[in-house]
């Protein structure tokens, strides 16, 4: 006898279930997160799989390895984020903002990879005569490339049994929606138990699956949390719209490094690579201007050159001062602001301070900690820190400098960019490597980094 469909609730932030509303998830905290839907208890087990066998465990040691499983999409900076290539089975979530171009990219790929696959198209969005007309503006026409316009599960996994495809890809999955599922077209529970399906079509397949995910204000998939922890790995694309610059990170990877990125540059013919994102981030870079410094950053296991950008004024205006970040952490910002009043002698806590990075990069290491804290002091004493000259540290509440790792491909990259110094902490540990032609400047604390650097 079937079991009677009882209601549940559960958080879109973190995927808890709960058994009633509540205004706030008990588990992460968040607010107004919590969903309803419809579920249906689970039965007794008999033993046995869903479709009658009888499921057994083998030992790990008895699988037989095959051949390389990873393949590259056609797209090195692409394939950097991945880790080296595409893995056949793996579902790969690739989210972002509307019209950021994650449709493009896929497009894109499809056209590369249909060269030595059969790749399969599924669009909820766009009609197959609207997806010809942009693979013609992209030159992403090719015979192996098949493509469907349907927002209906069943439909689509019926067109996969049929074509036999080796890469799908599925845009979006907030398009599609299962017949057989109690809810509405777009809901939580319709995303979640869509890429369920698609989680087992390719693990029993084999089948490579990219999955395109539009995100909500908040920056996260437009959907329950959890469904980053169903899937193989997750892709962010991030950046401006007004600008042409887009970096691709991802956030989760069981194939490969977290945080790697790749950049590419939005051009009316689609994405194109950029293969030296240091360069990029500084072009445009103002000569002689008070308030900016460089340093150097890991993004998985490549250095990328950054500029910080910080600007000091007086506070005029009533409330106290104000503080605003774009692309650096507010907390620590207001932490380095701290120290360099206290440690630094400089009177910050009077003045507004504005930070910014600039190429839309975010930057979450402490190793740009001693560069911020040169721009601060740039701006606030208003004299240029010497435009060949970086800056790489992590600073302590104390003022102390700190080593970060990866400390000689840092210096590698700031030598390769046409830097001539490079400021770095006394204490390094083990002995650093320095390249040819690059002086190096050590301090132990913030006030002898700024007296070297700027003359106070």
């Amino acid at each position: 006898m079937a079991g009677k469909a009882k209601t549940v609730f559960y958080c879109t932030a973190c995927g808890n279930e709960t058994p009633k509303w509540a205004g706030r998830c008990p588990a992460c905290g968040a607010w107004n997160t919590i969903v309803e839907q419809e579920s249906t208890p689970k039965g007794r087990s008999s033993g046995r799989g869903s479709l009658g066998k009888i499921v057994k465990a083998i030992p790990i040691t008895d699988i037989e390895e095959g051949r390389e499983i990873r393949f590259s999409t056609g797209m090195g900076e692409l394939d950097r984020v991945l880790g080296g290539g595409a893995v056949k089975g793996s579902l790969v979530l690739v989210g972002g903002a509307p019209g950021i171009g994650k449709s493009t990219l896929m497009l894109q790929i499809s056209s590369s990879l249909c060269q030595t696959f059969s790749v399969l198209y599924v669009s909820g969005e766009e009609s197959v005569g609207q997806l010809k007309l942009r693979a013609q503006r992209l030159n992403a026409l090719g015979s192996r490339l098949l493509v469907l316009s349907e927002t209906n599960l069943s439909d689509v996994l019926a067109a996969v049994e049929q074509e036999a495809p080796e890469v799908l890809i599925i845009d979006s999955i907030q398009t599609l929606y299962d017949p057989e599922a109690d809810s509405a077209p777009g809901s939580v529970a319709q995303v979640k138990g869509c890429t369920m399906a698609l989680m087992q079509l390719a693990k029993s397949q084999g089948i490579t699956v990219f999955v395109i995910g539009h995100v909500n204000k908040e920056g996260s998939i437009a959907g329950p949390k959890v469904l980053e922890h169903m899937v193989d790995c997750v892709l962010y694309f991030e950046g401006d719209q007004h600008l042409n610059y887009r970096i691709l990170r991802a956030a989760k990877n069981r194939f490969g490094a977290t945080n790697e990125i790749g950049v590419f540059e939005m051009q009316t013919q689609g994405l194109t690579e950029v293969e030296n994102p240091s360069k990029m981030l500084l072009s445009g870079r103002p000569e002689g201007a008070p308030g900016t410094c460089v340093t150097c950053v890991m993004e998985g296991v490549r250095p990328v050159l950054a500029e910080i950008q910080a600007l000091l004024a007086p506070t005029t205006y009533g409330g106290g001062a104000r503080r605003s970040c774009n692309g650096f952490d507010y907390n620590r910002a207001a932490m380095l602001l701290a120290v360099l009043e206290k440690r630094g002698g400089l009177k910050v806590s009077v003045c507004d301070a504005y930070m910014n990075i600039i190429g839309g990069l975010t930057l979450d290491e402490p190793a740009a900690d001693l560069a911020a804290i040169l721009a601060l002091a740039s701006s606030y004493l208003d004299k240029p820190v010497p435009e060949n000259t970086a800056a790489i540290g992590e600073v302590g509440l104390t003022g102390e400098l700190r080593t970060v790792n990866h400390l000689d491909q840092r210096l590698s990259e700031v030598r390769r960019l046409g830097f001539e110094a490079c400021v770095v902490p006394k204490r390094r540990g083990k002995s650093t490597g320095v390249p040819e032609g690059l002086r190096i400047i050590e301090a132990t604390h913030i006030g002898e980094a700024i007296r070297q650097v700027l003359g106070k």
